[in-house]
């Protein structure tokens, strides 16, 4: 049974139909909405769904949990599952689940499904994450929806009793939780190393010489700084690992614990080399966009005018022509490295991967 008819609601429907399973909608308008729903599901009002179903999806939000309460008789015994979320983190003191389960204490309550989005349920979980987190205080509730979830195509992850539908609640509402250190430490390298060129490029020409280099800024002062940022992260993800290395040997063994400070950065290496990857791509792109500039164009003209006047042929330089060749070259090929480890990083070819080929590609 499923209690509701929005969005998720619908998809839920739509891949427990596609999964071979009966199923029977509980909506307060179903002639309404019988018509977003597949063909094989049956709409029909939410005391008549509630009678024939044993497994329930509670797809509805917190504040119609009281609305629920005419059906407590019918509820007695049934399997609730919540499959709702909060619009923020720890917004009320217990979770939603805990909330239903207090409601209805007839009932036994599951929580799951709730980090499982509607595209997800629609596409398949090929298409996407396809970890289920349960929790409820009934082994045996947990088994028969952990059931269900394996037939829909995801694997259904434990996370114990009841009380870690708070955390499981809190999962979707997270912002890159993993993220933050490697873009506060990113975003630290590149105020560090865009002052010193701002310092460098444009403050002390126009202290010594007086000439007004601010032009460069937008775009000459932050391309030199891209690189310089990139292979700083880039050395960031290899450093711990050598550092691990040296602990090891130096206690005589791989089983002690590595400080908290060092634990935290050899789990952010991922997001770290992703990072130096994006700033590498940035400076690829910021250096094709040198040419282009307004302000490359009027030194082009007026180098040119200058080799007029003093009536010069020609200005090549076959050094500084097979330098700039070369360092283009060897840069692209460069690029093209960093892409090769930034795309075995993802989980999805990772895992792909055995030890050997993931080995030898770094």
């Amino acid at each position: 049974g499923v209690l509701g008819s929005g969005d998720f609601a619908r998809s839920l429907a739509v891949r427990l139909v596609c999964s071979g399973f009966k199923v029977v909608v509980g909506s307060r308008n179903p002639k309404r909405k019988a018509s977003l729903f597949p063909a094989a599901a049956e709409v029909t009002f939410q005391a008549e769904a509630v009678k024939r179903a044993d497994v329930i999806f509670v797809a509805i939000f917190r504040e119609h949990y009281s609305t629920l309460c005419d059906l407590a008789d019918v509820l007695v015994g049934k399997i609730l599952v919540d499959v709702s979320n909060n619009t923020e983190i720890n917004h009320h003191k217990e979770s939603n689940a805990e909330y239903l389960a207090s409601l209805f204490p007839a009932c036994t309550v599951v929580k799951g499904f709730n980090v499982v989005s509607a595209w997800t349920l629609q596409s398949g979980a090929r298409d996407g994450n396809k970890q289920v987190l349960i929790c409820s205080n009934n082994q045996e509730a947990k088994r028969i929806v952990a059931e269900i979830a394996q037939v829909m195509g995801f694997t259904p992850v434990d996370m114990g009793c009841m009380s870690s539908a708070c955390e499981i609640e809190n999962i979707p509402l997270r912002l890159l939780p993993d993220w933050k250190i490697p873009i506060f430490l990113a975003l630290g390298l590149f105020l560090c190393f865009f002052t010193y060129n701002l310092i460098r490029q444009v403050i002390h020409p126009y202290i010594r010489e007086q000439k007004n280099k601010l032009y460069k800024i937008p775009i000459e002062v932050v391309n030199t700084t891209l690189p310089c940022v990139s292979y700083v992260m880039l050395s960031l993800v290899y450093l711990p690992g050598v550092l691990a290395a040296c602990s090891q040997l130096y206690y005589g063994t791989k089983y002690r614990r590595f400080p908290d400070w060092l634990d935290q950065w050899l789990q952010h290496r991922k997001q770290i080399g992703l990072l130096s990857f994006f700033c590498a791509a940035l400076h690829a792109v910021y250096s094709l966009c040198l040419p282009m500039r307004r302000s490359h164009r009027y030194l082009l003209i007026e180098t040119a005018v200058k080799q007029a006047v003093e009536k010069k042929m020609t200005i090549w330089v076959e050094e500084e022509v097979w330098r700039m060749e070369i360092y283009i070259s060897v840069g692209i090929i460069a690029l093209g490295l960093l892409s090769l480890l930034a795309i075995t990083s993802l989980p999805s070819i990772a895992n792909s991967l055995n030890w050997r080929e993931f080995s030898f590609i770094q």
